[in-house]
């Protein structure tokens, strides 16, 4: 039996077995060297672009987990829960304010994710963050921040925190040595035993991140 002949899918020029192992790997198709030296190879910048979309894709998932965690733990609670922030409400803003710069746009990307309402009637509103190094300062917060009788709830592999703006325009802040457990958190009446069983929801969709 003959040797296998390789022909380039380009040019339909034979190529011997190497290149055909090398093309097929790298390129996903099979083509000689000439050939492979047409293939343009992505710049820099549109790898960044593109590891950055991936990245942002990726942060606005596990965003999105957290919010629901929290909307559930408090619904569980037996609080009010109504989603307020304005991707919320209106679908698509977020892509229509892409690169708008007024004061109007910026209020909007800043809304607070839930509003929710306790037994007494209470309201308050409530941003939800998640932090795998369990760290939060007043330097996460964009400076001017208009809602500033906003909770900040921060989610990570294994606890869920929570400050206030206020308190962290004292510079206190989320570490993961620090007590600020949202079980302590005085202005919410809340049940540790339901915060501790949403703790272990939260190791498990986010173990490995």
């Amino acid at each position: 039996m003959g040797n296998l002949a390789y022909y380039c899918s380009n040019c339909k020029g034979t190529i011997d077995k190497k290149v055909y192992e090398y093309s097929k790997e790298k390129y996903e198709k099979i083509l000689c060297r000439n050939c492979q030296k047409k293939i343009k190879t992505p710049s820099k910048s549109k790898l960044k672009k593109r590891n950055s979309t991936n990245s942002f894709d990726y942060d606005v998932v596990k965003g999105r987990i957290a919010e629901t965690l929290v909307e559930q733990l408090f619904i569980k609670l037996g609080y009010g829960v109504y989603r307020y922030g304005m991707e919320n409400t209106i679908p698509g803003i977020m892509d229509l304010l892409k690169g708008v710069r007024s004061d109007v746009s910026e209020i909007i990307k800043r809304m607070p994710d839930f509003v929710i309402q306790d037994k007494q009637g209470e309201v308050h509103f409530i941003e939800v963050k998640f932090r795998g190094n369990e760290k939060f300062s007043i330097k996460n917060i964009d400076k001017d921040y208009p809602f500033q009788n906003a909770f900040f709830i921060v989610i990570s592999r294994k606890h869920i925190k929570c400050l206030s703006y206020k308190q962290l325009e004292a510079r206190k802040e989320i570490t993961p040595s620090c007590k600020n457990y949202l079980g302590s958190i005085k202005e919410f009446e809340t049940d540790k035993k339901i915060i501790i069983d949403f703790c272990k929801y939260a190791v498990k969709f986010f173990e490995g991140i």
